[in-house]
């Protein structure tokens, strides 16, 4: 799926009429991205986990940074909490139901800039088949060219929402209800 999938982002930024050299494919392959995960246990603890599995792609020109745009697709089924069980129950139809839903996915609507090269990163968020507007903080952690000749730049932000939201309804407890998520991502230059 990953190498389809990023095979066929590249192939339509190339078709695009808006395809520039601003655009990005965010660098799954040489583990340069992160989608990573924290909800409370009981109240006792922290439980992390990440995907292991998506792919996308992002388009950033520092003289318009209005104008950028993210798209990326999640392998629901990738979810690694580190324990084999629970991963298994995570999958099932308590939680994600990646057998009707193997994808989640994120598609932005709008960017508002900081001035920083950060800002306010709007888009519709699609987690077991139910999708919802949301807003997050975006920070650039840096740009420029890499050992290799490449042009790189990289993005952090995070989210926090209700489980129920995207119908979650397993009781976990009162303090297991919001779920953030946290995304690093590298992309090269196309």
């Amino acid at each position: 799926m990953k190498k389809t999938l990023i095979a066929a982002a590249v192939a339509a930024m190339a078709a695009s009429p808006l395809a520039s050299a601003n655009d990005y494919v965010i660098d799954t392959e040489g583990a340069h991205a992160f989608i990573q995960f924290k909800i409370n246990h009981l109240g006792y603890s922290w439980l992390l986990g990440r995907f292991n599995e998506f792919e996308g792609t992002f388009s950033y020109d520092e003289s318009a940074p209005e104008n950028a745009r993210v798209n990326v697709v999640i392998d629901t089924a990738s979810i690694d909490s580190n324990h084999q069980e629970r991963d298994q129950h995570l999958r099932s139809d308590d939680f994600l139901d990646v057998a009707n839903y193997p994808q989640s996915t994120f598609v932005s609507t709008g960017f508002t800039p900081d001035g920083n090269g950060g800002g306010v990163l709007a888009g519709d968020f699609t987690l077991r088949g139910v999708t919802h507007n949301i807003e997050f903080q975006i920070d650039q952690v840096g740009a420029g060219e890499d050992p290799w000749g490449m042009t790189r730049r990289g993005f952090e932000g995070s989210y926090t929402f209700k489980l129920a939201d995207y119908g979650i309804d397993y009781d976990l407890g009162p303090e297991a209800e919001e779920i953030e998520i946290y995304l690093s991502i590298e992309g090269i230059q196309q």
